[in-house]
Formats: C-alpha cells, sequence, structure tokens
C-alpha cells in the first residue's frame, strides 16, 4: 500500500493519503478531502469527486478546526484559501444531512421498520442489522427493546448498534412518517451504507478523552471516546 503526499489525488485505490493537520497516513475512509472553489474558498467534498487539486484532514470536527486555525489549507495547497470559523461546522452539517439521505434510500429499500410494536415483533422473527432511537425516546422504550433483542438473538442481540443520532423530527422528515421514536434497520446493502454514515458522523463529532460508550451517539453535544464511534453493543 501506498502513501501519498498531502495534496496528491493521483493514487489508486487502497493508497493512502496524509492529513494535513496530523502528518498521519490514513485511508481515504477516515479523511474528508477539501479542494478550493473558483473564489478561493475551501470546500469539503465528501464524495471525493469534485475536481481541482485536494487536500485531507482526519474526519473529525477537531482536525478540521486545528486546520482552519492553522493556515493549514493554504500552506498545504500553496494558495490563498479562505477557510472560516465555520468551516467544522458546515462539514458537521453536510455529514448529517448525508446520513439522513441514505436513511431515506434504506426506507425507499424496505429495510425500514418503525413503531415499538412493530420493531419488537420483527426481531421476533428475523435479524435486524441495528436499532435507532430518537433522542426523545424514553429509555423505558429502549430498555423493552434491548431485551427482546437478548431474548430472541442471546449474545448476538446484545451486541447488535444502537443508533441514538437523531431526532423525531429528523427521523420523520427522512422516512415520510410521523413521530418516529423507535426503529428497525434491516439487513442490506442499503441499510449497511446508513449504518456506515452513522458511524463516520459519529467519529467526526468525537472528543478525545471522553468517557466511553458503546453507542452510535452522533449528537452534536454527544462525548465519545472509543474508535467505533460509540457503537453500543448492548
Amino acid at each position: 500500500m501506498s502513501v501519498t503526499s498531502e495534496a496528491d489525488d493521483e493514487a489508486g485505490v487502497g493508497s493512502l493519503r496524509t492529513c494535513i493537520v496530523s502528518r498521519q497516513a490514513r485511508s481515504p475512509e477516515e479523511l474528508i478531502r477539501f479542494v478550493l472553489d473558483p473564489d478561493g474558498r475551501v470546500t469539503p467534498d465528501l464524495r471525493r469527486k469534485l475536481p481541482g487539486r485536494g487536500v485531507w484532514v482526519t474526519a473529525s470536527a477537531g482536525a478540521v478546526r486545528q486546520a482552519v486555525k492553522s493556515h493549514a489549507f493554504a500552506r498545504s495547497l500553496k494558495s490563498p484559501a479562505e477557510a472560516t470559523d465555520a468551516l467544522a461546522d458546515d462539514v458537521d452539517k453536510l455529514l448529517e444531512r448525508d446520513a439522513l439521505q441514505s436513511l431515506s434510500f434504506a426506507n425507499k429499500a424496505g429495510l425500514i421498520v418503525t413503531g415499538a410494536t412493530k420493531v419488537e415483533a420483527t426481531i421476533a422473527k428475523e435479524p435486524v442489522l441495528a436499532l435507532l432511537h430518537a433522542v426523545e425516546g424514553g429509555a423505558d422504550g429502549v430498555r423493552k427493546l434491548r431485551q427482546a433483542l437478548a431474548r430472541r438473538w442471546g449474545e448476538a442481540g446484545v451486541r447488535l448498534p444502537l443508533v441514538h443520532a437523531f431526532s423525531s423530527a429528523q427521523l420523520d422528515l427522512a422516512l415520510g412518517r410521523s413521530n418516529v421514536i423507535h426503529a428497525a434497520l434491516k439487513k442490506g446493502p442499503a441499510g449497511e451504507a446508513f449504518l456506515a454514515r452513522c458511524i463516520r458522523l459519529a467519529a467526526y463529532r468525537h472528543i478525545e478523552g471522553a468517557p466511553q460508550t458503546e453507542e452510535i451517539d452522533a449528537r452534536p453535544d454527544a462525548v465519545l471516546k472509543d474508535d467505533a464511534a460509540g457503537i453500543r453493543n448492548g
């Protein structure tokens, strides 16, 4: 596996890129690519498809803030680069929107079941990929569904990811339904893509040195520690 320079976008699949902040080589999936727009503004390129010379920053809000503070974009791009203090928040919004769009795709693929009763019935008859709980959801409802997982699937159910990342209003909009509090994500490529985006969002909001949690908790005020971006395993 080759390691490219911080502004080298010509490497083939499997190559590592260098973060302009930490100087560490990472896979593109662990980084965010940035390019300059025609007006010289630093622009995030989540899909890694925008034209122009790109630089790479570790996919965390802290790293993006440090890149802005240290003027790393202009230095690495060897060009004037406008990067405002709002850049990290802008990336956060893009990642959140990306995850919710992916949830919508999973729903269109028939992989989402909503409502505590229907979720519990689904758990009883087929394996699920993850459970989703709105941030407003009560602890009692979450606990009952976790118990249903444990009864039906034992250790595998206990270790199932729980996504606690979005408000009920956000889930309503993504799913085209009302008052979504609890949902199950069934297995399928679209479901796996959504889960991966949830983990990426939670990792971006990761705070070093915080207490460990095992939940995919990507709320803006969440405090996360573990390397899997807060995957609760029961």
